[in-house]
């Protein structure tokens, strides 16, 4: 089950955005990294977009 979307304060490499979206689908947050790191035009905009609207847990 889904959890609330949030940055993570434990799972941190920059912002926390890639751990807290890991733990809310309850995956590795690696694989959430690959997939930004691969869709790297768009994701840079996404993942500043979520730093700055997202809450810590």
């Amino acid at each position: 089950m889904l959890q609330k979307l949030s940055k993570s304060t434990t799972d941190r490499a920059l912002f926390g955005v890639c751990g807290g979206i890991a733990e809310s689908l309850g995956i590795s947050p690696l694989i959430v990294r690959t997939i930004f790191f691969v869709t790297v035009g768009f994701s840079i905009y996404l993942y500043i977009f979520l730093a700055a609207v997202l809450r810590d847990k």
